[in-house]
């Protein structure tokens, strides 16, 4: 009988060395580590990762320091002017500063049905609020807050349907307060020269009318939009159902977005306040509702410019004098804006570094 062949050929001619019968190599074992020259190591791809996230983290600051080096003039006058205020009604003007960011923080929690950490929500919304001053229509402050509901595990689908909530019930709220108010002080708030007047509605209803018409349009050309708006209907009325059944949502989210104006219009007045503004708080209160409900649908960046001058014709009409009403507004935006700006930046730039955002 003829014995198998060896699965070593004879090489001994050709090398002195043995043939020594190795086992098969299992396709599951690690294979040999690349050299760190190697395109694919881990080395190599890490490195320009890390560089874009510290260039991400310092967009928000080069954006901001642009942004503060064209309107450096509004930051040297509102300074100027509060150098001689009142420094007590400037500190609780800094309050209720700081309690806006509350508001917003306690409005966002409950519009989403998701329990948020309110450390990192608090931050992510100072953070919001810098992002907010730089791009129009409150887009980065939306921006911030749906990169930090989908890092904490919320789908697409519902952190938009919040965010959309959160939208629609801070102007609900807002009108609320302004018919509180002339309901609680009946022929003592001058409205008349604060109402629009007939060709302001009719343009504003004609581009109420042209984004829906737009839209109308965009969604029947474009049909891959459909599936995608549908699944967001349809997660927004449920998610709002759901919350409308849970009282300490309904309280934050009602709650908060009704304290919040009130907390902003706090500023106005305290800043009012510290310049001898010959006003009471509850016109100021309603002059803010009021300038700010008129003028906020202007796609403007944290709303600066037209709720400005909206703010001091409001003042104006109610009796204070241009120079105070001018000062007021500028103090008002030194205290929500610039103050906070750059701490917000770093806060932002922080969150975006350790991967909160």
């Amino acid at each position: 009988m003829t014995p198998p062949p060896s699965p070593c050929p004879d090489l001994s001619l050709a090398s002195p060395a043995p043939c020594v019968d190795l086992p098969p190599r299992s396709p599951l074992a690690p294979s040999s580590p690349s050299s760190p020259s190697s395109p694919s190591s881990p080395s190599s791809l890490a490195s320009p990762t890390r560089h874009l996230r510290v260039a991400l983290s310092l967009v928000p600051l080069l954006l901001i320091g642009g942004w503060a080096a064209v309107d450096w003039r509004a930051v040297h006058d509102g300074t100027a002017r509060l150098a001689s205020a009142n420094p007590w009604w400037l500190l609780a003007g800094m309050v209720f500063t700081c309690l806006c960011w509350v508001g917003a923080s306690v409005t966002r929690q409950g519009a989403i049905p998701e329990r948020l950490p309110p450390g990192q929500l608090l931050a992510s919304q100072f953070a919001a609020g810098a992002a907010n001053h730089v791009l129009p229509a409150g887009i980065g402050a939306h921006a911030v807050t749906l990169r930090f509901l989908q890092g904490r595990g919320i789908s697409l689908a519902r952190a938009t349907a919040s965010l959309a909530l959160y939208s629609l019930v801070k102007p609900i709220a807002k009108m609320a307060l302004i018919l509180a108010f002339l309901v609680a002080f009946p022929g003592t708030l001058r409205i008349g020269q604060l109402v629009p007047d007939q060709k302001t509605l009719l343009l504003a209803a004609a581009g109420i009318l042209a984004g829906l018409a737009a839209t109308a349009v965009v969604l029947s050309v474009v049909r891959r939009l459909r599936r995608p708006l549908l699944e967001f209907v349809r997660t927004a009325l449920t998610d709002a159902r759901i919350l409308h059944t849970r009282p300490s949502r309904i309280l934050a989210l009602w709650g908060g977005a009704t304290v919040f104006p009130l907390f902003q219009a706090g500023v106005l007045a305290s800043v009012g306040a510290s310049l001898g503004l010959p006003l009471p708080w509850p016109h100021v209160v309603f002059a803010y509702l009021a300038a700010s409900a008129v003028a906020g649908a202007v796609p403007a960046p944290g709303g600066i410019g037209p709720v400005d001058a909206a703010l001091v014709i409001a003042l104006v009409v109610f009796g204070a004098p241009m120079a105070l009403a001018t000062a007021s507004v500028i103090g008002y935006r030194v205290l929500t804006v610039w103050l906070p700006l750059l701490p917000g930046a770093f806060v932002l730039s922080a969150l975006v570094r350790r991967k909160v955002l």
